[in-house]
């Protein structure tokens, strides 16, 4: 039996495998082969892309090049959604990415320590995107504009600003930009960063990001399940009315976000984690080809996963991993990286430790490892491939989303809470274990607990909580739990607020919950003496070589 419209059989409509899905999409596409339209490397030059739907290049292999005059008055054209990343090292490495409605001529950025002084044109790439899938999505085109910036000071401010022939950037569209401190511990001034995950386009999300904004955050962490393009984020065949267990896709959403996120994002570097609803088969075999256009990942991670690296700020090593690779809920990119990511964990974390002048380790990623929610809980497949690493490199906090809601366990080690923590209380990590936050609240749909709530202000203990976690493909299995601290179905976010240590006290990290209203709703400080990690530690002088490349 087939749908009406899209023939998809009904084999399609169970859960396949992301390159299952994008080979049946090259085979439906257009007889005619569609020509990608980008901007202008050139004078009288496009970008092109190959068909979305015919070649392996809209996976990130990069554009053609196409001769052609059709473009638009480059003064008409404005450009929008500017938005922030690091590169591999935050103190010398910015990445800068835009958008275009429509194709432009030589488009470049000036950048400079003096908003009335700054460079030359650099150039920048484009990176085109095309979709359609006839009878269900498109056909629309987006072109993403991006400029990667080496070789920058430490601890600066930078102004800068877009444009392309014909548009140069007016005083008011100059942003700034704040690079990295410089390695070594009596050079990092004390700092924040915020993080959420699960936000889409919604008056809520628009809320969330105004208050992160307040915290004047150095950077910011999304944590996966970004814009929704994909409702359903179920990792299924796309078609036009969403029946037959398919999915809608509508790509104009990421025009709609990456606007609603510019006023932020184009002064805070924006570091992105791949969720579920992140996956789309339309634009390589893996589903990361589309984000691969819109975003810049330092690419310092397993080559098979472009949304896994690594970066240190000040005091902090922070690695963002992909989940959909172990995922048991979802498995349409189940063991996608077939052990590769896995392996460069442990890689980094051993060389995260052996940094003199790394306190604290912060993981992020998508699907969440202890969580008590009716809709999502936890993820077995991540407890069972990454919580061992965790442990064993004393890990001090990880971050997920998946669950539309803020949840905060105890410290755990193999997944046994070591004291409970009361909201003000303290951890030290490298005893007391690893504590993990779901903090899914930044603007999509809230779930709901099977517990009561419990935040400041209003806080109700539970003994118990009965949940479940995802142990195999599919798999619901009944868990009773004690470690569920804190809970709170609404809108936040988190701030954490990282003081170094100085002259013989302790560095802490104080993980603030906040609703997007400003309230607080949850509050713990790890605390860790400097250099006594006992995991993996050569001390400063046995560090030399690591800490020099890093």
């Amino acid at each position: 039996m087939k749908t009406p419209r899209m023939g998809i059989p009904d084999r399609l409509a169970e859960r396949m495998s992301m390159a299952e899905q994008h080979e049946w999409l090259m085979s439906q596409r257009p007889s005619r082969r569609s020509v990608f339209r980008a901007g202008a490397l050139g004078a009288g030059t496009l970008l092109a892309g190959p068909s979305l739907l015919g070649s392996a290049a809209s996976a990130g292999t990069g554009p053609t090049l196409v001769t052609t005059n059709s473009t638009a008055d480059g003064a008409s054209v404005a450009p929008f959604a500017r938005h922030l990343a690091f590169g591999a090292d935050p103190r010398r490495q910015i990445r800068i990415g835009w958008q275009v409605p429509t194709p432009v001529r030589r488009p470049f950025i000036r950048i400079g320590t003096d908003p009335s002084d700054l460079s030359g044109r650099i150039p920048a790439e484009v990176r085109p995107l095309h979709s359609e899938v006839p009878g269900a999505a498109g056909p629309v085109d987006q072109y993403y504009l991006h400029v990667e910036l080496d070789g920058l000071r430490p601890d600066t401010t930078y102004y800068y600003g877009v444009g392309h022939k014909g548009y140069e950037p007016p005083a008011g569209a100059i942003s700034t930009v704040h690079t990295a401190p410089q390695r070594g511990r009596w050079d990092v001034q004390p700092f924040t960063f915020t993080a959420f995950g699960d936000q889409g386009v919604s008056p809520h999300a628009l809320a969330n990001d105004g208050v992160v904004a307040q915290q004047n955050p150095a950077f910011h962490l999304l944590l996966g399940d970004i814009a929704y393009a994909d409702p359903s984020g179920q990792g299924r065949p796309v078609s036009a009315t969403g029946a037959n267990g398919t999915d809608i896709f509508n790509p104009t959403i990421w025009d709609s976000y990456l606007g609603q996120i510019e006023a932020v994002a184009s002064r805070v570097p924006w570091m992105v984690a791949t969720g579920n609803h992140d996956m789309e088969a339309l634009y390589s075999p893996d589903g990361y080809g589309g984000q691969i256009a819109r975003w810049d990942f330092p690419g310092n991670g397993p080559k098979a996963c472009p949304s896994v690296y690594s970066f240190i700020y000040g005091n902090v090593g922070v690695i963002s991993l992909d989940a959909n690779d172990v995922s048991n809920e979802i498995p349409a990119n189940l063991g996608y990286s077939k052990g590769s990511q896995t392996s460069w964990l442990k890689s980094r974390l051993k060389f995260l430790r052996r940094q003199p002048d790394v306190d604290f380790v912060v993981v992020f990623f998508h699907h969440c490892t202890y969580s008590t929610t009716n809709a999502h809980a936890s993820e077995g497949g991540v407890r069972a491939e990454w919580v061992p690493l965790f442990d064993a490199y004393r890990v001090d906090l990880v971050l997920n989303g998946h669950n539309h809601i803020y949840e905060r366990s105890d410290p755990l080690r193999g997944g046994s809470p070591s004291k409970a923590v009361p909201i003000g209380g303290t951890v030290h990590p490298d005893t007391d274990g690893t504590t993990y936050l779901s903090v899914g609240g930044g603007g999509r749909s809230l779930y709901s607990f099977p517990a009561p709530d419990s935040y400041a202000g209003h806080v109700n203990d539970a003994a118990s909580v009965n949940t479940y976690s995802w142990t195999g493909v599919g798999v619901k299995t009944p868990e009773v739990v004690t470690w569920s601290r804190v809970r709170y179905t609404g809108y936040s976010f988190v701030a954490v607020d990282v003081t170094p240590a100085r002259l013989g006290q302790p560095a802490t990290l104080t993980v603030r919950a906040v609703a997007e209203s400003g309230a607080e709703l949850d509050r713990v400080t790890l605390v860790r003496t400097a250099g006594l990690c006992t995991v993996g530690s050569r001390g400063v002088s046995g560090a030399k070589a690591d800490f020099d490349a890093a």
